[in-house]
């Protein structure tokens, strides 16, 4: 916690401000773009700002992998690292831009990431904003993510992170701002909800934004259920909740729950929306007038986000505030394009490696053939909500660059990315040709598939080609298919390296080609690092965030909320890559044991695992536990993670670590939304991978095994 003495400090000199506000001076403070207040000495201040893997939309910063890959480390302390050099970087171009009068949006200290909605439709066009399909993997890298952007100052913020879209948000896209999201409560609970609240009780998250769609009839940012009753209620969050970007206009125009723009403020407002992104607060004036919203609210809401600023040290000497000497000069740096190349090699997952093809030996080959829409799109290596690299990498360059003048590489961009031809002049497939001549000459060949932000994305994005930013399936889209199908019928070796911000169903790959890299979105330096990957200069770890299904037939509707059939915790098929899934160059043996057999209310089970690198590559093994409860009915989760830790480890080393897991790990929402700790049997297993029979069928290995049992009565935790 921050120290309460400080914030109560803060909040009364907001309040003293306030008192001093005119009715308009304090409507105009609660628009996104604050407005100066001379006289009172208020700076103007813009509220939207971006930082979801690196400050974005206002020019130079570390570009990092998109949240999906970084959520693919599975490691916690490393998106706080991540995300401490962010805040650096924000703190850096705040004080050069303000120093140069800029004040405009994206240029503030206050960032509305990260995105911790659950990714529960592999359609989902925003789903590669996200950390992946469970709540618990959310939450911990959520919570890291926080820890990095706010810091650990006990009076100041570094910067303020926000969690959004509070909540149930995941899609579609094309009708956000008119849909009902229905949810029943134990899915509310057990899934929608974990995320958001670690980030407020446990990280602190100072702001919270609100999301476009209405959940169970209530429109999320006018909603008392989730706003007053459990996000203020029950969590007892102090800061401030910010609108989705235009979303109180919904309210009449879309939604229909009010009839105008003032009774859409009130509502609002009254129910603890404080700021607006937008400018549709300005009809607060006449909502104060028409008696709707009362000048205290109104009071409350501005004294909070004037807390934010205090907080972050904005009314301060700079010589108090520990972040605010952070200069221009910590913005892209060597040191953070070190950083930003590990994050590119820490995130990309191993899905198939046949007869060991990978890493390829630079020696033995003289051609490499490089084919592929995704081999030199830079807009393949970011996803969405992007800063500007001073430099990108895309995969040619990056094994271009890592083979230099001793093996030639042949490049054929093979088909666009979406279309069936790349000229819209030509007759048909216009690369073929060359593919097939690539290919001819070629000893290896790496083919670069997949999707780009300009497929999946946020509804309006410019440029998105499906419109609403979804996808229609899990295809690899336009003729890539037909293009890898070439590839396999030249005899060659062929890796796939897929660049995606969500699954895609590669049945035809994985039937036919021997190995599979999966790079997200890497991030600038992205070629770089799956370069390094392709010829064992670094060791693949990252695990699946999310499950790769084999169709959209075996998912429910796109609009269905019910969590029953989705994700690796309630799905009935079996996955093509189930979620913790990954491969490495090296080989791992883990042994594991646990404190008790016997489940309490009061206490932890502890597993004690000790890890050995038996292979020939320094790497880091990724710990996972999940727990089953055996004797659940049927809407039980087949298992559920619940513990994860990374353990570096070179060559040949053995360490010994351990997981601490609370009764509320064992425990699970019921219908009414009440956490209860069940009697009976229970089963956690402890590996790195989950304990699915598709998992050992593709790691040759199944995780530990341990019979656990709650024997007393039922308990709420």
């Amino acid at each position: 916690m921050k120290n309460k003495t400080a914030n109560e400090i803060f909040a009364k000199r907001a309040r003293e401000l306030v008192a001093q506000m005119t009715t308009q001076e304090k409507v105009f403070q609660t628009l996104h773009g604050a407005a100066q207040i001379e006289r009172l000495g208020i700076p103007a201040y813009n509220y939207w700002n971006e930082a979801l893997h690196g400050v974005a939309r206002a020019g130079v910063a570390t570009v990092f992998p998109q949240a999906i890959g970084l959520a693919a480390t599975f490691d916690e302390s490393f998106l706080e690292q991540v995300a401490d050099t962010i805040s650096t970087e924000g703190r850096g171009k705040y004080k050069m831009q303000s120093e140069h009068g800029d004040r405009d949006i994206y240029k503030g200290l206050t960032f509305w990431s990260p995105n911790v909605n659950i990714f529960r439709d592999p359609r989902w066009g925003r789903g590669h904003e996200t950390l992946g399909e469970d709540p618990y993997l959310s939450s911990r890298l959520g919570t890291g993510f926080v820890h990095g952007i706010q810091g650990h100052d006990e009076t100041y913020l570094k910067a303020a992170a926000c969690a959004k879209h509070f909540a149930v948000h995941s899609g579609p896209e094309d009708i956000r701002h008119s849909f009902n999201a229905e949810v029943s409560e134990q899915d509310l609970r057990e899934t929608y909800l974990p995320a958001f609240k670690t980030l407020v009780e446990e990280a602190d998250v100072e702001i919270v934004m609100g999301a476009y769609n209405r959940t169970n009839g209530e429109p999320c940012c006018g909603s008392k259920r989730l706003l007053v009753d459990i996000l203020r209620g029950e969590w007892g969050f102090e800061g401030h909740v910010t609108s989705d970007c235009w979303a109180i206009r919904d309210f009449h125009e879309h939604h229909k729950v009010t009839d105008n723009a003032v009774e859409s403020v009130a509502l609002a407002m009254n129910r603890g929306c404080d700021l607006n992104c937008g400018n549709i607060y300005v009809n607060l004036l006449q909502a104060v007038q028409d008696g709707l919203v009362s000048e205290e609210t109104l009071d409350t809401a501005v004294t909070r986000l004037l807390t934010t600023r205090m907080k972050l040290g904005l009314f301060d000497p700079e010589e108090k505030v520990p972040y605010a000497s952070i200069g221009y000069d910590q913005v892209d740096s060597v040191k953070n394009r070190a950083l930003n190349l590990k994050a590119a090699e820490k995130c990309v997952v191993l899905l198939k490696n046949e007869k060991g093809l990978l890493p390829l030996k630079k020696e033995t080959i003289h051609t490499i053939g490089v084919i592929g829409p995704n081999a030199d799109n830079r807009k393949a290596l970011v996803g969405n909500y992007e800063g500007t690299a001073s430099r990108y990498i895309t995969i040619l360059e990056g094994i271009q660059d890592y083979v230099g003048d001793t093996v030639r590489v042949r490049y054929s961009e093979g088909c666009h990315l979406c279309r069936e031809k790349v000229q819209n002049l030509a007759a048909g497939p216009d690369r073929m040709a060359e593919v097939k001549a690539v290919c001819e000459e070629s000893d290896v060949v790496i083919a670069c598939m997949g999707l780009d932000a300009g497929l999946e994305g946020e509804e309006g994005d410019q440029g998105n080609q499906f419109a609403s930013g979804d996808k229609p399936n899990l295809n690899l889209p336009g003729i890539q298919e037909d293009v890898l199908k070439i590839l396999v019928e030249s005899g060659k070796p062929v890796v796939l390296v897929i660049l995606s911000g969500s699954a895609l169903a590669v049945n035809y790959a994985d039937e036919n080609i021997p190995a599979i890299l999966q790079g997200w979105y890497p991030g600038a330096q992205g070629g770089k690092a799956i370069a390094k990957i392709l010829f064992g200069d670094a060791c693949p770890e990252g695990k699946l965030p999310i499950t790769f299904y084999r169709s959209t037939e075996e998912l429910p509707a796109f609009t269905d909320y019910n969590m029953k059939g989705r994700t690796y915790r309630y799905m009935k098929n079996e996955a093509l890559y189930p979620f913790g899934y990954g491969l490495s160059y090296t080989t791992f043996e883990m042994s594991a044991g646990v404190s008790a057999a016997e489940i309490r209310p009061d206490s932890c089970i502890t597993v004690t695992a000790t890890v050995e690198n038996t292979g020939a590559f320094d790497s880091n093994y990724t710990l996972q536990a999940y727990v089953k409860y055996v004797d659940g009915d049927a809407s039980a989760p087949n298992c559920q993670l619940k513990g994860i830790r990374k353990v570096a480890l070179k060559a040949g080393e053995k360490k010994t670590v351990t997981l601490n897991l609370p009764a509320n790990a064992f425990a699970l929402y019921d219908a009414e939304g009440k956490l209860v700790l069940n009697r009976g049997a229970y089963k956690l297993f402890v590996g790195d991978s989950q304990p699915d029979s598709r998992s050992a069928k593709l790691t040759g290995k199944t995780p530990v095994c341990f019979d656990l049992a709650y024997n007393g009565e039922n308990t709420e935790i």
